[in-house]
């Protein structure tokens, strides 16, 4: 993603306390289980089974799920636009390579 910093999102996914919910690459603790694994989530079609794995539904999901699905568990999350795309650009350097 260009203009996206994914070393920031990592900081950021930490920061907000995203490993709660979720198991997350490079976050050793904890590893919530309650949105999922998000390894390899770069390279999935789909994100949260429902929404096309595309760089601008990535961000926007990130900042506000319920806006998008509103029946998700996800909550929308404090971040900025430029945050959330930090994030999406993390999240999408997770492909199953």
């Amino acid at each position: 993603m260009s203009q996206a910093d994914p070393a920031q999102g990592l900081k950021l996914i930490e920061r907000h306390g995203c490993a709660a919910c979720h198991v997350i690459p490079n976050i050793p603790w904890p590893q919530g289980r309650t949105g999922g694994s998000l390894d390899g989530i770069g390279g999935r079609p789909m994100i949260a089974g429902r929404l096309p794995n595309q760089p601008d539904m990535m961000t926007r999901f990130v900042r506000d799920a319920p806006s998008l699905l509103p029946d998700t568990g996800m909550p929308a999350m404090p971040l900025t636009e430029a945050e959330a795309r930090d994030v999406a650009a993390y999240l999408y350097s997770l492909d199953e390579d």
